[in-house]
């Protein structure tokens, strides 16, 4: 297949259909309607393969790759769906570690292109439909699906799964979500389906009742991740950190090790280890043995990238894709750990995330690169510079990611360490840069 018909394919989507990355919360559609049109049109793929369903404001995209890295290790023909990509739009519908392949792409979207004229759907409606024909094309064992955003309302939730997965509850779109945690929990509890097991990664005084209500409604069995494992974390290199885990049901504690960097991650794997025992309670081949071990793994079997990765070591450079005070905190408090003659951090985030309060979380001895990346949404870069400057923050704006990287490249000593965050969008363009797409 020529490369230029399924940019056409592709140039198609990105244009023709309203889009959340590049239009914000306009594209949003306030109910499933579409959705369901568009699965009825191809025969209802959703109901005919198993799933796994994770929602939650910051870690669902590790969580889901991690579920995926250990179901493909076990055997099972796996999908996975996630969102948004990084520089690939293939990178959201993989099927045991492999992108969607071109041809199939181009094929779907002729094949729909009557009801996308009908139905006028969004540009994640199409997608989640796409993902859900070829993991029922292809026959999957099990898909793992990812939500795009809140849950009661996100498009892929017309899948009735094994399991519902929430990993955490956070401040992130406060404009479409709700401005409490409650209100925020209420959204991604939709998810939550009558007598499907639901396992919630991280406990919060303030979403523990919402959770507990939600699952007694649907009589829905309710794990918390959280009581169920303990993790110290032992040492950490370039590659791994190292865990000790603690079954807390048998007292039982293994090393494990991950290669999936950022203190956060301990969270997810307790939760994905939650996940891998009630699978195995419903009739799935697996080991907590040999989930540990694909741990170590996750991103050469599902090409995970985007977390605390190390794109270079000398100088280090890190890429993460942090977008919220929460996620921000986490991942700053390791990068402010980290030895380094001086710190670089280039910076870029979209205009309708809470920008003020996550300028307030970053190190004030920094040398920063304010940019934005090259979609609609995104603050531009001196409005940022402004913000920066005005919380402590030093440095110069930049109107694209690629000369912010190319200017903190220049600044770069041997023993510095860059950091690059803010945004999917920010991350996925640096890494174009630097890897020559």
């Amino acid at each position: 297949m020529s490369t230029s018909l399924y940019q056409q394919t592709l140039d198609y989507l990105f244009e023709r259909l309203p889009m959340f990355s590049r239009i914000g919360k306009a594209a949003l559609k306030p109910d499933l309607t579409n959705t369901l049109k568009l699965c009825a049109a191809l025969d209802n793929p959703q109901d005919k393969f198993n799933s796994i369903h994770i929602a939650g404001t910051n870690g669902k995209g590790s969580t889901s790759h991690g579920l995926a890295a250990v179901l493909q290790d076990a055997g099972y023909k796996t999908g996975l769906y996630t969102s948004p990509h990084l520089i690939d739009f293939r990178e959201r519908i993989r099927i045991g570690g492999e992108p969607i392949a071109k041809e199939w792409v181009v094929d779907f979207v002729e094949k729909i292109k009557p009801q996308i004229e009908e139905i006028q759907p969004s540009f994640f409606e199409i997608t989640v439909a796409m993902a859900f024909a070829y993991f029922a094309d292809m026959e999957v064992d099990i898909a793992v699906i990812e939500t795009g955003l809140g849950g009661r309302l996100d498009s892929t939730n017309i899948i009735t799964p094994l399991l519902s997965v929430i990993t955490n509850i956070s401040y992130d779109h406060k404009d479409l979500l709700g401005n409490t945690l409650a209100q925020i929990a209420s959204e991604k509890a939709g998810i939550i389906k009558p007598n499907v097991p639901v396992v919630i990664g991280e406990q919060d005084d303030e979403t523990e009742r919402t959770f507990f209500e939600k699952s007694v409604h649907n009589h829905a069995p309710l794990y918390y991740a959280q009581s169920l494992w303990g993790m110290v974390r032992v040492k950490q290199d370039a590659r791994y950190q190292y865990f000790k885990a603690v079954n807390n049901a048998t007292m039982e504690m293994t090393d494990l090790k991950t290669d999936l960097l950022g203190n956060y991650q301990q969270h997810n794997i307790k939760t994905i280890l939650t996940c891998v025992e009630l699978l195995a309670i419903q009739g799935f081949k697996l080991s907590l043995t040999g989930a540990m071990e694909s741990l170590a793994y996750i991103k050469k079997t599902t090409g995970l990238r985007g977390r605390f990765d190390c794109i270079s070591e000398k100088p280090l450079i890190i890429c993460d894709v942090a977008h919220n005070p929460a996620g921000l905190c986490e991942v700053l408090q390791q990068f402010n750990n980290i030895p380094a003659t001086s710190k670089h951090i280039i910076l870029g985030f979209v205009k309708d995330k809470d920008v003020d309060e996550a300028l307030s979380l970053f190190p004030k001895d920094a040398h920063y690169y304010f940019c934005n990346a090259q979609i609609q949404r995104a603050l531009p870069a001196p409005e940022l510079k402004e913000k920066g400057n005005l919380a402590g923050l030093n440095g110069d704006a930049w109107e694209t990611v690629g000369k912010a990287l190319a200017a903190a490249k220049n600044n770069l000593g041997e023993n510095d360490a860059l950091l690059i965050t803010g945004s999917f969008f920010i991350v996925g363009e640096a890494m174009e840069v630097m890897e020559g797409y």
